[in-house]
């Protein structure tokens, strides 16, 4: 059985990554997530990555404890960052993301960030590789 690793996604759907220096806005932060139409942004101070910044840092850290959108965002970034690498099986990282609760993980290279997975592109591989064996079985049945 082939182990599907997360540089297998990134092939795929780049490496990606948006960032927001720490001492930006929420409304900031916000407004390029919304502009991209992404989930999480990597959060950096003094040109390094230092926490992430989600979707959901801002329903839990914003609206429900009464901060305001001029908060910088390294007041509602999540950190230390939970990371995965290329060589990750996209299994283990479900598993990872099922158990810590999260839905965007960073993928590091030799200490640098080469991409960003979300569960909706390991759910959307899994699928298409399901879709793939589905088929290869249809054909064989049928073929026989």
């Amino acid at each position: 059985m082939t182990v599907n690793r997360l540089a297998e996604i990134l092939e795929e759907k780049g490496g990606d990554v948006l960032e927001i220096d720490g001492d930006s806005s929420v409304f900031e932060a916000v407004q390029l997530m919304v502009e991209n139409n992404v989930g999480s942004l990597l959060v950096t101070e003094r040109g390094e990555v230092a926490g992430i910044v989600t979707e959901r840092d801002y329903l839990r850290r914003v609206t429900l404890e009464s901060r305001t959108e001029e908060a910088p965002v390294r007041e509602i970034m999540s950190s230390p960052l939970v990371v995965a690498t290329l060589e990750t099986s996209v299994d283990e990282c479900m598993a990872m993301m099922t158990d810590r609760r999260i839905r965007h993980v960073p993928v590091v290279d030799e200490g640098e960030v080469v991409g960003l997975v979300s569960i909706g592109d390991l759910v959307k591989f899994k699928s298409k590789l399901q879709s793939f064996e589905i088929q290869f079985l249809n054909d064989y049945i049928t073929a026989g």
